[in-house]
């Protein structure tokens, strides 16, 4: 952890030297999340309730994913770039190096511009917050804070599985984008509005469901209490991206430059 706090303030100084830059990144990445909240405000002008949950509901549920998804992306974004560094042949300078791969990847790019979507997000779930007339206890608190990790998990675990593709494509595979910017669009609803079958696609295969829908539902208090543990439940899916990823390092043959 000392070493990728060394390169996390080598990244912040080098984004620095571009302050102007810097902020004009985070005020356009404000400004194109705020896009989505005026479409779901406008929606809601006309309909006053989407599959049972209200304005208010909704806004609290893309507050937490956008957060979670933000979160991913500001950390993990060394694997969501990874296509380049395998077509470039940077990895082979990773590999040599005495240092974790997965260390080097994650250290390898940082998002400080993601800011101003992590500012975003947390604006839209303090107002969904205050509007959603949900009763705050310690328990609700904490299961807050555990969607936040089960979705920063499951998201950097679909930039991991992306990355490992790219071992046997060397390119990035855009359908992944489905997967990842897909799902943080379509979770700024429930995800059951969707019908059953992609309810259960998002149980039981890419767990977005574990990280949203169903802990939304305890804390709006129709859901059960064991509902708030289904994010911890979501972080078993880093094992198998995990081990896609080992899958491709031992067939990854170098690309050059």
């Amino acid at each position: 952890m000392r070493l990728y706090g060394k390169f996390f303030v080598m990244h912040l100084k080098s984004i620095m030297g571009y302050k102007t830059s810097f902020l004009l990144s985070c005020l356009g990445n404000f400004l194109v999340s705020f896009n989505v909240f005026l479409g779901i405000h406008f929606m809601f002008r006309r309909f006053s309730r989407v599959e049972g949950f209200t304005y208010s509901e909704v806004l609290l549920c893309w507050g937490i994913t956008l957060l979670e998804f933000t979160l991913a992306e500001a950390f993990a974004r060394g694997f969501d770039t990874f296509g380049s560094v395998v077509r470039q042949g940077e990895f082979d300078r990773i590999l040599v190096r005495p240092r974790n791969v997965i260390l080097q990847v994650l250290s390898g790019h940082i998002e400080f511009s993601r800011i101003g979507r992590v500012l975003q997000a947390i604006v839209m779930f303090v107002f969904g917050i205050r509007m959603s007339g949900v009763r705050w206890t310690t328990a609700k608190a904490a299961a807050v804070a555990v969607m936040l990790l089960g979705g920063a998990v499951v998201f950097a675990g679909m930039f991991v599985i992306y990355a490992a593709i790219c071992f046997f494509t060397l390119e990035g595979l855009e359908f992944m984008n489905i997967f990842t910017d897909g799902a943080r669009e379509y979770g700024k609803y429930p995800v059951s509005i969707y019908g059953k079958r992609v309810l259960q696609l998002c149980t039981f295969v890419v767990p977005y469901a574990l990280i949203q829908y169903y802990p939304l539902l305890y804390l709006l208090d129709r859901g059960k209490p064991w509902y708030a543990l289904l994010p911890l439940a979501a972080c078993l899916f880093m094992v198998p991206c995990l081990l896609l990823w080992r899958l491709g390092m031992r067939h990854y043959v170098s690309a050059g430059s």
